[in-house]
């Protein structure tokens, strides 16, 4: 059974005088699902978050929430919770009354507060903070509070802006999993607003690209990632070797004398080729593979749990390999001839230069 639609954006616009911060967005989030609006700065996710929140008025397109025409209904009218990066809590009030405050502002009964934000606390596992203020926890449990006073209340879509933005790395890590585990465990819809890809990866059923204030794609993390329809959407997603190629009867020719082989038939066309650096390995003396590129080894990068290799062909094209590591793995040294293959279908095509 397919979810019902949450939230809707159709050809969704906003213009400040002749700057496009956001060009006909159209979006569908299902209930239940949580979807990542990533880009690089400027691209208008932030935007159109805003617009959904009813914080910035669009300058043209529609916003549906739960059905229901939305687009210019006041904020307070549309059952909507929000996170912010700097947390957004009253300093002079306890955690306990932060978390109560949207309670008393729809006028719930004082008996009921209590027992609501005791339920919270021990949801975001804190119960023993009520009576704290703010300054007296650590960012990882603002974080979580300011999670807790948006959740209180039960809103029908919650919206994060870069929430986690101010963390070092290691909490942030932490908490990436901590929200995720809590959006499923209570089946709430999230949209949440990154600029860090690895971040998206992990948290988001979909992730909705954007780029100079355009939807690039729209899917899940596996396909945004092993079949990009876009060259943006390629390089800008993990590391990819992304160069020009032409595609004849099913052999593509690229540079530095690399072949792929088994890519179907058609006519001869021109192409943009992307391949991620994990699907390409070095080759043995003799193994043949569908694709297959040769060239000198230019550099070993060490990371930890992998390995890049950068291997410079023919024509001075850099391809990069990345692999797991292993205690006593035998490599050749920089400078040596090396021969790369991969399989066919690890080979993205994109036609007319990758721009569509």
């Amino acid at each position: 059974m397919t979810a019902k639609t949450k939230l809707k954006t159709v050809a969704l616009s906003k213009n400040y005088d002749s700057v496009v911060a956001l060009a006909g967005a159209d979006i569908e989030v299902r209930e239940g699902e949580f979807v990542t609006l990533l880009g690089p700065s400027g691209s208008g996710k932030t935007t159109l978050l805003m617009m959904v929140a009813g914080l910035v008025q669009p300058s043209g397109g529609e916003v549906w929430i739960d059905g229901k025409l939305s687009t210019y209904l006041p904020p307070h009218l549309r059952d909507i919770g929000m996170v912010f990066q700097n947390y957004a809590l009253f300093p002079h009030l306890t955690v306990a009354e932060n978390i109560a405050f949207p309670l008393r502002m729809r006028r719930m009964a004082e008996s009921e507060i209590g027992k609501e934000v005791s339920r919270i606390l021990d949801l975001v596992q804190l119960p023993a903070v009520a009576r704290r203020l703010p300054r007296e926890l650590s960012g990882g449990q603002q974080q979580r509070i300011a999670l807790a006073r948006c959740l209180v209340y039960k809103p029908s879509i919650v919206l994060m802006d870069e929430p986690l933005g101010a963390l070092d790395k290691k909490l942030r890590d932490q908490m990436q999993l901590e929200i995720k585990a809590l959006q499923r465990r209570l089946g709430i819809t999230v949209v949440y607003v990154t600029h860090d890809q690895e971040e998206a990866m992990t948290m988001s059923d979909r992730i909705c690209l954007m780029n100079h204030a355009r939807i690039e794609q729209v899917d899940t993390p596996e396909t945004l990632y092993f079949r990009p329809r876009t060259v943006f959407a390629a390089d800008f997603l993990g590391d990819s070797n992304i160069f020009k190629a032409r595609l004849s009867a099913g052999r593509l020719e690229g540079p530095g004398g690399l072949i792929v082989q088994g890519l179907g038939s058609g006519i001869a066309s021109a192409v943009t080729a992307v391949i991620r650096p994990e699907s390409l390995r070095l080759l043995t003396n003799g193994e043949a593979t569908e694709g297959s590129a040769a060239g000198k080894l230019e550099n070993v990068v060490f990371v930890g749990g992998f390995m890049r290799l950068f291997v410079r062909l023919a024509d001075g094209t850099i391809l990069q390999a990345k692999g797991a590591t292993a205690p006593g793995l035998k490599l050749p040294p920089p400078g040596h001839a090396v021969r790369l293959g991969w399989p066919a279908a690890a080979t993205v095509l994109l036609p007319d230069g990758g721009t569509k």
